[in-house]
């Protein structure tokens, strides 16, 4: 704080010069943060874009969770391969096909899970695929993050960043009641 005479007006202190931005350099600087945070759910994994990785919370007795993406886009001419998964919090992670069978969604190990070129295979939790965490060491809640490596055939190995979250589907039918 300055201390100023007790008669000194106030307008007649001096303020620091504020550089200004201009407009358009302000607006690149707002789309490329937006950018950024945008492709914060999304990485790379050669031709394949690995869209949302997130988990949904698990109860205290259970010992299985489940991870999702939205989605794997392969933009490449060439078919890739899901191969396995690896996960710390968790002993084990199974590839699993997911089928509706009658009100419900019946699941089945599979040894891979194949993306066609120029497709996006959705590994949602109302989708066609699932990743079980198999042996959980600790309870996933709402909030936490996790790390998973995604093991394919011609894209190598990727780690994502996993977000456990109420579906919002369960977070509205939640809110309803």
């Amino acid at each position: 704080m300055i201390d100023l005479p007790s008669n000194t007006p106030a307008c007649a202190v001096a303020r620091p010069e504020v550089p200004r931005v201009p407009f358009r350099l302000m607006l690149l600087l707002t789309l490329w943060a937006a950018s950024l945070s945008a492709a914060a759910h999304g990485s790379r994994a050669g031709d394949l874009l690995l869209d949302h990785a997130y988990s949904t919370p698990s109860q205290a007795n259970q010992s299985d969770g489940a991870a999702y993406l939205r989605g794997i886009k392969n933009s490449g001419e060439q078919a890739d391969r899901l191969l396995g998964a690896s996960t710390p919090v968790a002993t084990a992670v199974e590839l699993q096909s997911l089928q509706k069978h009658g009100n419900g969604l019946h699941a089945e190990a599979v040894g891979g899970i194949e993306l066609p070129p120029k497709t996006t295979t959705l590994l949602r939790h109302t989708g066609d695929f699932q990743l079980l965490l198999r042996g959980l060491k600790q309870p996933l809640k709402d909030g936490d993050r996790f790390d998973l490596t995604l093991n394919f055939e011609h894209a190598g190995s990727q780690t994502v960043k996993v977000w456990v979250q109420t579906p919002r589907a369960q977070v509205r039918a939640h809110q309803g009641r």
